[in-house]
């Protein structure tokens, strides 16, 4: 098995702990302390020896915050997290919704008149430090650089991860790391720079062609990296994890206890993502004598987003070996006896047809099983205390995905669970009209995914539904399933382009009830021109994902005729393709399953 059901989070651990951690603050006179989810390369997924905010609070979401100050103390958590923070904390903490409560906002309503907050600068960003200390001017609130307070009293602390990293064969990538080197350093030099700094993993894992395990389910190895103008690359990390470096006469490896030292002695122009970079990275940069650029975009971002022909094959294979074995599980899963069966044993059953796939690394993230109301918590993840036995007349959401070579796959089905009632049904028809209307749309090159988010939701809005997460996030090439920087979502100002792997994932939650996702991945790919259309050119999506959306939730009435055809379509396209990889009895199911509405 690849994953585990055991829970993390120990609520009844926070009251001790946050004791332990005010007597700290207070010790080293301060009035507070930040504790952010993410470690010094802002990953959504952090390795064990880094999960502050969970060992303190018990909230295992990728995604928020803690600020404990010495009579309050915040869990910051958006929409998809705030279920999971109240099952998951303890009542000393206090959820605070965000961002619609801004940090800034919370601690002028909460701090005495005059107060002093110590932060890791390694964990934050530039751009996180400076913005929150141009919201706190004139608040007499000042912000804090200190030593980590976690740390400080975390004991039993796990150790760093040690797995060696691994060369990624160039037949997946589709470009030699010399290729890409060069192709950044061009960029490097085209902003008028002599060198670049890169901190995020998984653009160092794409440039250098390598892999690794220090986080679970994201193939990636911690490291910060140079880049200079002329294809120099000096990697700073683990040198006996990364010695794999050393065939490459281009690149020099160093220690992690040289990367400050680096920084702090380089001369000449230098380009940075003040939304990356650690805030400790720039002080050192700042006791030297060079010239900052700043950017807010990691310079690796969009060329790692626009997937070359190589690895666009590489997520069509994967993507049919994993629709093979999504259906081998729903074959299986619909001619089970469904009142003997909980979540845990579904996610188990979906492992099984999984591990038969060829190439196959890893999940991709744990397995969202959730019944009835678990279904209705966005992130929700079963363990052995959560677990459930499935609804009747009800809604079973399966978010899934894998880790394989040449390919990430995600995917999202909703299944029904005996006789779900007309709400549930008209509700799946909506999220299902967005998913359609997102999948078949042809649009103008420029527009950014902020201008294809409403065509998600209209459906929903025009009966008065909405969900609180963005419609799509972009997916790696075995790599993190979360990539940045291209999304469809309403907070989104960057441009789609050709070969960008996106997700299309719009959904309904009605909490205490039921939850409704429908999500497949896509790619942007140039639209031909329309015979009566103007000479403009555009974009279309291609669909990646194929497995069958279930007809039974669906109140066909609801349909226009050209969503049907599309619906009729794409389930044509499931059969044909995966036929040839499933046995004679998934066979049968699949022809029933895409049959025409």
């Amino acid at each position: 098995m690849f994953q585990n059901f055991n829970s993390i989070a120990h609520p009844d651990q926070g009251p001790p702990r946050l004791a332990k951690l005010r007597s700290w603050i207070i010790d080293q006179g301060l009035n507070g302390f930040i504790i952010p989810r993410s470690d010094c390369h802002q990953g959504e997924y952090v390795a064990a020896c880094d999960e502050r905010l969970s060992w303190l609070t018990g909230f295992t979401g990728s995604a928020g915050f803690a600020c404990v100050l010495h009579h309050k103390a915040g869990v910051f958590a958006d929409s998809r997290y705030r279920l999971q923070v109240q099952n998951q904390v303890a009542s000393t903490f206090t959820l605070v919704n965000w961002p619609e409560i801004k940090l800034h906002e919370w601690l002028k309503s909460n701090s005495t008149s005059t107060a002093i907050i110590g932060f890791d600068p390694w964990l934050h960003t530039v751009d996180q430090i400076e913005t929150l200390e141009a919201n706190l001017v004139g608040s007499n609130i000042s912000l804090q650089p200190c030593q980590n307070a976690i740390d400080a009293i975390w004991t039993n602390r796990p150790p760093p991860p040690e797995v060696l990293a691994w060369e990624h064969p160039s037949k997946f990538c589709g470009e030699s790391s010399i290729t890409k080197i060069n192709k950044i350093a061009s960029l490097i030099a085209g902003l008028g720079a002599d060198l670049g700094i890169l901190t995020l993993p998984d653009s160092i894992c794409w440039l250098l062609n390598i892999r690794g395990a220090d986080v679970a389910r994201t193939p990636i190895v911690h490291c910060f990296a140079a880049l200079s103008s002329d294809g120099k690359v000096t990697v700073f990390g683990d040198q006996k994890k990364l010695k794999i470096l050393n065939l490459n006469p281009t690149i020099t490896l160093l220690g992690w206890g040289d990367f400050e030292t680096y920084l702090a002695n380089i001369i000449g122009k230098i380009v940075i993502d003040a939304k990356s970079l650690p805030k400790a990275a720039l002080y050192a940069l700042e006791k030297g004598s060079s010239d900052i650029l700043f950017k807010n975009t990691d310079l690796c971002a969009i060329e790692k987003a626009c997937k070359n022909k190589t690895e666009i094959n590489g997520a069509r294979n994967a993507h049919i070996r994993d629709g093979a074995a999504m259906v081998s599980f729903l074959a299986w899963f619909d001619a089970a006896d469904h009142s003997e069966l909980d979540e845990i044993q579904v996610v188990k059953s979906l492992e099984s047809f999984r591990a038969e796939s060829n190439l196959l690394h890893d999940i991709s993230f744990d397995t969202i099983s959730g019944s009835g109301p678990n279904g209705a918590i966005v992130h929700y993840r079963v363990t052995h205390e959560t677990n459930r036995k499935l609804d009747s007349n009800s809604l079973l959401l399966i978010d899934s995905g894998a880790q394989y070579w040449d390919g990430t796959t995600d995917l999202t089905r909703t299944l029904p669970l005996g006789n779900p009632s007309l709400a549930m049904r008209q509700a799946f028809t909506r999220v299902l009209q967005g998913m359609i209307a997102i999948s078949q749309i042809r649009f103008p090159k420029g527009l950014t995914g902020r201008d294809l988010d409403p065509l998600a939701r209209a459906p929903l809005w025009m009966a008065g539904q909405d969900y609180d997460h963005g419609t799509g996030h972009g997916v790696g090439s075995f790599l993190s399933v979360h990539e940045g920087p291209q999304r469809i979502s309403r907070m989104t100002d960057i441009e789609l382009q050709e070969g960008m792997i996106i997700s299309n994932e719009p959904g309904y939650y009605l909490e205490g009830s039921f939850g409704i996702r429908i999500e497949n991945l896509l790619v942007v790919k140039q639209a031909p021109n329309m015979p009566n259309g103007d000479p403009r050119d555009m974009w279309s999506f291609e669909t990646l994902t194929f497995v069958p959306i279930s007809k039974n939730l669906i109140e066909t009435r609801m349909l226009t005729e050209p969503e049907t055809l599309w619906l009729n379509s794409y389930h044509h396209m499931v059969r044909t393709k995966l036929a040839p990889y499933i046995n004679s009895v998934t066979k049968d199911w699949l022809i029933k399953a895409t049959s025409e509405i």
